[in-house]
């Protein structure tokens, strides 16, 4: 029994998530020797495999994905470019989940993760809970949209969403939209929505940086190193994106040219009909587009105090400085799908050397 009257199912490690993060991290546990429901389990709140990509909107396909790499042990091929990347990434996890037997338990919504007995860490779900000798968060952000606040934001007559939201550009015929962010997101959003809207307004806090030239590997570890002296740092994970700048591709130099990319500073202000800048100009809208990014979906860990000053977690690699057994998967540096990947092996490995270090039941 455990504080909370209930039985506790006993594992080694937890998984909470099983996105790329979460998959990659279940695979290495798996092949190094710890059976699924016996030795860890893996839960998902979402309701089916695919992990966030499942909720991308359907102009989202295969073909405009970033850099999308395959999970360890199994490569996704020859799919259709033309298909939603929604589809085609959830049959692929699918697919992989039944490969490797992975069990996952799904919808299981992880409410808390507290300090148990025995050194053990209890997890408290929806489907009863679990005591646990390790943990892997592999939960991303895609459950955490950032809305920033803007006086007059609630006077606003119109309609407010966030990428998370995205129905894709259809919805938004005829209407006058602004969009918010300078990220991928929201320059995607705006290439879309320009042949369909009655007009576009992008607006973004800090110019937009364009990459010139081939996104190197060299270059991918130089950003990922800016992002890992962050998380070192107790500080809250940017994303790669704002490190790496965008990457200036045709569709890119054409929405420039075609004045579709045509940046203002952010507004000061929000009006029933519009927004506003200190200067006195108003642009009208019926639309305000957030394509303002995510935070790490890390509040069930919130009873273990392991957020810095900062307001982030402090991690050496994918550990918690603050907890070694608690594992940060797709947290920061390996947010993104290769990282994933990469942080999954080294969580594991993290695991299995702790778990020789501290015998069950010391």
């Amino acid at each position: 029994m455990n504080n909370t009257g209930v039985q506790a199912r006993e594992v080694d490690v937890v998984v909470v998530g099983a996105g790329q993060a979460g998959l990659s991290s279940a695979y290495h546990l798996r092949r190094t020797g710890f059976e699924p429901e016996r030795d860890f389990v893996v839960l998902d709140h979402a309701p089916r495999p695919g992990g966030a990509w499942q909720f991308r909107w359907p102009s989202l396909t295969y073909g405009k994905v970033h850099g999308m790499h395959s999970l360890p042990g199994m490569e996704l091929e020859g799919a259709d470019p033309a298909r939603p990347s929604s589809e085609v990434i959830a049959e692929y996890f699918a697919a992989y989940e039944r490969a490797f037997d992975l069990r996952v338990r799904r919808p299981v919504e992880v409410t808390a993760v507290r300090e148990g007995t025995g050194g053990r860490l209890l997890v408290e779900t929806s489907g009863g809970v679990w005591s646990a000798r390790a943990l892997i968060n592999a939960t991303g952000t895609w459950d955490r949209p950032f809305w920033p606040r803007y006086p007059g934001q609630e006077t606003f007559r119109g309609r407010q969403l966030h990428t998370a939201q995205y129905p894709g550009p259809e919805e938004f015929a005829g209407q006058r939209v602004v969009v918010v962010g300078g990220g991928a997101s929201g320059t995607q959003h705006l290439m879309e929505i320009a042949p369909y809207a009655a007009a576009t307004t992008w607006v973004t806090r800090t110019p937009p940086v364009f990459r010139e030239g081939p996104f190197t590997e060299e270059f991918g570890r130089a950003a990922v190193a800016l992002v890992e002296e962050r998380v070192r740092q107790g500080l809250p994970p940017r994303s790669v994106v704002s490190v790496t700048g965008l990457p200036l591709n045709d569709a890119i130099r054409q929405a420039l040219a075609d004045g579709v990319l045509d940046r203002r500073p952010m507004f000061d202000r929000i009006t029933p009909d519009g927004v506003e800048w200190e200067d006195g100009h108003h642009v009208a809208a019926d639309v305000i587009l957030w394509a303002t990014g995510f935070r790490a979906a890390i509040d069930h860990l919130a009873p273990l105090r392991l957020r810095e000053p900062g307001g982030g977690i402090r991690v050496e690699g994918t550990r918690a400085v603050a907890d070694p057994r608690i594992q940060l998967v797709g947290y920061g540096p390996s947010a993104s799908t290769i990282g994933a990947n990469r942080a999954g092996r080294a969580a594991v490995r993290d695991i299995r050397r702790l778990l020789a270090e501290v015998p069950a039941g010391a």
